[in-house]
């Protein structure tokens, strides 16, 4: 059967469309979110329609939404979501129903089912992009918490004095280690610039990146001394700067959490790249169809 997935994320959108565990079409299209959100969900019902007939839709959105499909916080994305129905206009459009679910829980069951964490039964996936999010997989299964709140890792606090977030809180760990972020602190434009400039050798840049690690690796070592996970995965555009960030990441994980059996525990990269997102969403959707996930 066919399930399609669509990420939406603040700066693309993506779809993937599943047969079985696999890819068998992929696209995406920019977000432009300062357009407003009626034009970016049309966007995102036009990419989605390019795939055909489907058995399920599924849509990976970047923050909170209430039980009816509608937005509670999204703090990435231009315009005003609050109370705005997502999941409503996109079924009509669809012409079937779609589920929502985080982009972080979507990432990790992506990956946890069919990338890095696949054969682990534990599995931690922290996907570091614009925004910063996760999800746990425990003993094989998503684990959403009450209200599907679980994973918002970007907003684990790393400095109790620190600025103010959108979220309400202060000192999260997105202020410093989200894409915009670490952009600002490093005086460029855009994380793509970064990436190149510390590749290239700069040192303000790398130690800059390093800093986002090391901040990412203290909030992981937090919820690893806590859950032990059989293996950590990290994505999202990011984590494209590879052993610059994980290296940091690693070896911060390794100063904190030194209850933990870390000689057991693997901090490895994602395995689907950009598309997790999507085809995390397209499992979700296909788990709901099936009543997997009890749904």
């Amino acid at each position: 059967m066919r399930h399609l997935g669509v990420d939406l994320g603040a700066t693309n959108i993506k779809a993937a469309l599943l047969d079985g565990e696999h890819v068998v079409w992929q696209g995406s299209d920019r977000t432009r979110s300062e357009e407003g959100p009626d034009a970016v969900m049309l966007r995102m019902a036009a990419l989605g329609r390019e795939a055909g007939a489907t058995e399920s839709v599924g849509v990976a959105v970047p923050g909170l939404f209430d039980d009816d499909g509608a937005g509670l916080l999204f703090p990435n994305l231009h315009g005003d979501w609050v109370g705005r129905p997502i999941a409503r206009p996109l079924a009509d459009a669809f012409g079937r129903s779609v589920r929502l679910v985080n982009d972080g829980h979507a990432f990790a069951l992506a990956e946890a089912r069919l990338g890095a964490g696949r054969g682990a039964r534990n599995v931690m996936c922290v996907v570091c992009g614009t925004g910063i999010g996760g999800g746990l997989v425990l003993d094989g299964a998503l684990h959403l918490g009450v209200r599907e709140r679980a994973g918002e890792f970007g907003h684990h606090t790393v400095r109790e004095d620190g600025p103010a977030c959108s979220c309400g809180n202060r000192g999260c760990l997105e202020l410093y280690a989200g894409a915009r972020a670490i952009a600002a602190a490093a005086g460029r434009t855009s994380f793509d610039d970064v990436a190149e400039a510390a590749r290239g050798g700069d040192e303000r840049v790398r130690r800059v990146l390093a800093r986002a690690g090391e901040l990412i690796g203290l909030a992981i070592a937090n919820i690893v001394i806590f859950v032990c996970p059989d293996r950590v995965v990290i994505g999202g555009g990011v984590a494209a700067a590879g052993e610059l960030l994980l290296g940091p990441i690693r070896t911060e994980v390794a100063r904190r959490a030194r209850v933990a059996p870390l000689d057991a525990i693997e901090i490895v990269p994602s395995a689907l790249g950009p598309i997790a997102g999507a085809v995390g969403a397209a499992l979700f959707s296909a788990a709901c169809h099936t009543s997997e996930l009890g749904r």
